[in-house]
């Protein structure tokens, strides 16, 4: 049996959430109705298989035509409708296209950027997309539809090398998509200008403390802190630190904090441009004012795994937390409070947020039980009476089937007793009641026959 806890919720907003897990399953999470309410599984899309484990996600939140891309732990990524939950293309990981999934399982994708902005004019082109493995291997290509035809002329991929060694654990793009930022264990974090396919811009590890031991380099998260400046980063260490650069201050970091003794997994900016959300290895959950350095709070309502993924939705004061306690949590902001948390049963991965979800985006469409306090008390009277009436009925019944049943007896011992000559024996009779009479009368009869 699961682990429960009971958390006094006051609902949510209107809010549609996606989220992947360790069997490949992509769950649709809804909260529906103007008023909100409590979040609810909607949708399970795919089989569940360990092999085909989210090892990668990335959304492009497009108004029109909106695409999840879901790197898989087989090799293969698959580009979805995050409507319908529809495959519009598969393709595989590595560039060379071999059926060989040895190679692709001992360098698994680390980063998954499908661009926004960057969308194709023709129909059979789907987009471009930018995958890191942990060696450090990047690649953009564009991206057809599985309906194409085969003599769609398709631009060569770009390549390169981001890092000689060590192992990439976190890449992120800037809100303009030109600018790309990877990290990793004995990997510096290092920012790329996509145009032009050059590094910009390696950091410094910190100095040696009083002992003249060294902090090994040991990146586990990353992201820009502003969308319109690319020059602000915020990373996570493994060394439970949130660091802050600036790259055109200096290389080394601007500001450091400590965060509680276990490595930070997530990090993930505000749209304020100042405010950074962290989640670590055993479930803690804090904001941090990056201007000030300093820490706004812990959010109430302890995690108990690793978080691995945090959103923050655009417009509404509200981000979602998951990790390997198989729950997707939704807190308010500014109140640091949890809003509500859903038992999703396999240890999640990540998790995406649809801002162009409205209460009233299904058309034509009712979602199951009443949606208002009058419907619900609508439906209830109608109830009540329907019982009511029905009630009425079966008693009605029943006492017509009794009176039948009396009235069959009564005509029996009539049709009995007809044959006894004294009157009076005859009325002393009627007095009797009627599981005396049918004896009395079969007496009765015997001593005639005799």
């Amino acid at each position: 049996m699961p682990r429960t806890s009971t958390v006094e919720s006051p609902g949510c907003p209107p809010l549609r959430a996606l989220t992947t897990d360790s069997l490949g399953l992509i769950k649709v999470v809804e909260v529906r109705g103007k008023g909100g309410g409590t979040p609810q599984v909607v949708e399970t899309w795919g089989p569940p298989d360990a092999s085909r484990s989210v090892v990668a996600t990335s959304y492009a939140d497009r108004k029109k035509d909106p695409v999840l891309a879901v790197a898989r732990k087989n090799g293969l990524i698959e580009f979805l409708n995050p409507l319908k939950g529809d495959v519009l293309t598969t393709i595989k990981a590595s560039e060379s296209g071999s059926t060989d999934q040895s190679s692709s399982a001992n360098d698994l994708l680390v980063g998954l950027h499908f661009f926004k902005s960057k969308q194709e004019d023709s129909f059979s082109m789907l987009g471009t997309l930018l995958t890191c493995t942990e060696k450090g291997k990047v690649c953009v290509r564009s991206v057809g539809r599985s309906d194409a035809p085969s003599d769609q002329s398709m631009d060569s991929p770009n390549e390169w090398s981001v890092t000689n060694g060590g192992q990439v654990l976190c890449s992120s793009l800037d809100p303009s998509e030109n600018y790309a930022l990877f990290g990793g264990k004995h990997v510096e974090l290092n920012l790329w200008d996509l145009n032009t396919s050059k590094k910009i811009w390696a950091a410094k590890p910190p100095r040696p403390n009083n002992l003249g031991i060294s902090i090994p380099t040991w990146f586990t998260a990353s992201t820009f802190l502003c969308k319109d400046d690319h020059r602000k980063i915020v990373a996570g260490t493994n060394q439970h630190q949130v660091r802050l650069y600036d790259i055109t201050s200096q290389r080394r970091a601007v500001i450091s904090i400590d965060f509680r003794e276990s490595p930070i997994k997530a990090v993930r900016e505000d749209t304020d441009g100042h405010t950074v959300y962290v989640g670590t290895a055993i479930g803690d959950l804090a904001s941090f004012d990056m201007r000030t350095g300093k820490m706004v709070g812990c959010y109430k309502g302890k995690c108990c795994g690793s978080i691995r993924s945090i959103a923050k939705h655009p417009d509404l004061p509200l981000i979602a937390s998951c990790g390997l306690d198989t729950y997707l949590r939704i807190w308010d902001t500014n109140k640091r409070q949890l809003l509500s948390a859903v038992f999703l049963k396999q240890h999640l991965t990540s998790v995406v947020i649809d801002s162009h979800f409205t209460a009233q985006e299904l058309v034509g469409t009712k979602p199951e039980g009443p949606t208002s306090y009058s419907e619900v008390r609508d439906q209830s009277d109608q109830g009540g009476n329907c019982n009511e009436e029905g009630s009425h009925k079966s008693k009605k019944k029943r006492k017509d089937v009794a009176g039948k049943k009396e009235k069959k007896i009564k005509m029996h011992d009539e049709e009995q007793i007809s044959g006894i000559e004294d009157p009076t024996e005859k009325d002393w009779i009627d007095e009797l009641p009627i599981s005396k009479r049918k004896k009395y009368s079969k007496k009765k009869g015997e001593k005639q026959l005799d």
